[in-house]
């Protein structure tokens, strides 16, 4: 075999071998390269073009991608004593001695305070002698009608007067259960705070009770 018939072949064998990687290098270029996205369709693909510059990351995110929603705790402030004497109102008294009482600081809670204190003080001057519920628990007066020095002292006093008096457990019980008015404001006219026990409700108002701030000082 003559030199240039071994030459011939050497080139036919490196033409064959070139033109084989050349097609597994097609094959590796297609597999790797993002599938055809159909007319219309709305997927979205991520893939990595190389470069001589480096490497691109490309991303398409779809127009009609749904977003994500995040739902987070809610977040309140806790009435305090602070909080309430800043108010001055009726409304913040009232809710004051549930507060310091542990009772629910409920709506419900909250108009039949405000109901029962406009029966003792009307709510004109609901800070009468600081003593809106004519207490007479440590008030130093007889009958309800003694005084403190701050409606906080007050507060603190019917509170405490609520949960020491066993005559006030059927109040505390439906004002711990934040049990409708009808229910609490009986168990007030059976109790023994009022002689008169307001005549057994044919004297209790139930119209809304309006929201009046105390002269400063009173707090």
């Amino acid at each position: 075999m003559t030199a240039a018939h071994l030459h011939g072949r050497r080139v036919t064998r490196l033409l064959a071998v070139a033109a084989g990687v050349s097609a597994f290098a097609l094959v590796a270029l297609v597999s790797l390269a993002p599938p055809p996205q159909a007319p219309g369709s709305s997927d979205a693909y991520g893939y990595v073009q190389t470069s001589a510059q480096g490497s691109l990351q490309i991303v398409t995110v779809p127009g009609d991608a749904a977003g994500v929603t995040v739902t987070r705790d809610d977040y309140s402030a806790t009435a305090g004593v602070k909080t309430l004497s800043a108010g001055s109102t009726n409304k913040d008294w009232a809710t004051l001695v549930l507060f310091l009482a542990g009772f629910p600081m409920t709506e419900s809670n909250v108009t039949v305070m405000m109901r029962w204190m406009r029966q003792e003080n009307g709510p004109p001057d609901w800070w009468n002698r600081n003593n809106p519920l004519n207490n007479g628990w440590g008030s130093g007066g007889g009958s309800g009608f003694g005084s403190y020095d701050t409606l906080v002292t007050a507060a603190a006093n019917c509170a405490e007067a609520l949960h020491s008096v066993g005559g006030y457990s059927a109040i505390v019980a439906g004002f711990a259960a934040s049990a409708p008015t009808a229910q609490i404001e009986s168990a007030i006219w059976a109790s023994p705070w009022a002689s008169s026990h307001y005549a057994n409700g044919a004297h209790w108002s139930y119209t809304p009770v309006p929201v009046i701030a105390s002269p400063p000082g009173t707090w």
